[in-house]
């Protein structure tokens, strides 16, 4: 998965067989620190730490500090994200690991097949996509602290 993907949603724009985005920007636009923060469920004080940590985590900042978010920035930010929420890796062991060239990067995943029948959301629409991304990263937040405290 891209870093883009997270900002696209599986709608299709009516006559025109392309994807729409979730939040009403290009597929390739610049986001800004809240829109990253929102879509990988990552706290906005974190992405800021993780630019002091990893040097190569270098987003575009404009007037007043505002940051904005590229593309190949989200890619990044999501491997962190994996190597140091799902593998386990220190924060210096993770810096280590990218700087070597030996994380693979967040990739695309292959075309899946039909998709299983979706349990019931309590009164979330289904195309309420926000809602579901929502319910979705609460849901990952949890299992994620339940991993780090078993």
């Amino acid at each position: 998965m891209t870093g883009t993907d997270l900002f696209s949603s599986d709608s299709q724009v009516p006559g025109l067989g392309v994807r729409e985005p979730a939040d009403g920007k290009e597929e390739g636009a610049l986001r800004t620190i809240g829109e990253v923060a929102k879509a990988l469920g990552i706290r906005q004080h974190v992405l800021r730490y993780w630019e002091e940590q990893f040097p190569m985590l270098k987003p575009l900042k404009r007037s007043g500090g505002r940051r904005y978010y590229r593309p190949e920035d989200i890619a990044l930010v999501q491997t962190i994200d994996r190597l140091v929420h799902r593998e386990g890796f220190t924060l210096r062991g993770a810096r280590q690991a990218l700087s070597k060239g030996k994380a693979p990067k967040v990739e695309r995943m292959a075309e899946p097949g039909p998709a299983p029948e979706p349990l019931p959301m309590d009164s979330v629409s289904p195309t309420n996509n926000f809602a579901y991304r929502a319910r979705l990263i609460a849901l990952r937040a949890t299992l994620v602290k339940a991993l780090h405290d078993s």
